[in-house]
């Protein structure tokens, strides 16, 4: 069995207003899959769901609103495999690596992507039941096994 540290995540963002939320998710499983702290890399997974964030809109405020950025919301797991790491390190390379993907995909959208640690009982209790799922795919079949047992 690999040795690996799991930890539950909430990660927010703007997204721009044409955004899909299951790109997002696959982005945020793909982005991931391989972390870096202080120059070593390491392997995770990312299993979890994505949900919108936007406020209530009224019918007269549609047409303001359909060019607003959208703010998009993730609760899951991470894996990360190896000994030795902590959850604030594997959280600092996650919440990098989320940020360089975040703009590369979908360019600079005026802030960073907020990525914290949080307790499990949240990842349960408060993802939206319309939520999408998502994973990342391929991952290490350790990582993979070690977090299902959470979801």
């Amino acid at each position: 069995m690999l040795d690996a540290l799991i930890v539950p995540l909430f990660v927010t963002t703007d997204l721009p207003p044409e955004s899909e939320l299951a790109e997002f998710g696959e982005l945020l499983a793909e982005t991931a899959r391989v972390l870096r702290h202080e120059g070593d890399d390491y392997q995770a997974f990312l299993a979890g769901k994505v949900f919108w964030l936007d406020r209530p809109v009224l019918p007269e405020q549609r047409p303001a609103a359909e060019a607003e950025l959208r703010f998009a919301g993730m609760l899951g797991y991470l894996a990360a495999s190896g000994p030795g790491h902590t959850s604030r390190d594997v959280v600092g390379a996650v919440r990098r690596a989320i940020g360089e993907a975040v703009t590369g995909r979908y360019g600079d959208v005026g802030v960073v992507p907020a990525v914290f640690a949080i307790r499990d009982q949240d990842v349960r209790e408060r993802t939206p039941d319309s939520a999408l799922s998502f994973d990342t795919r391929d991952a290490t079949p350790d990582l993979v096994s070690a977090t299902r047992s959470y979801l």
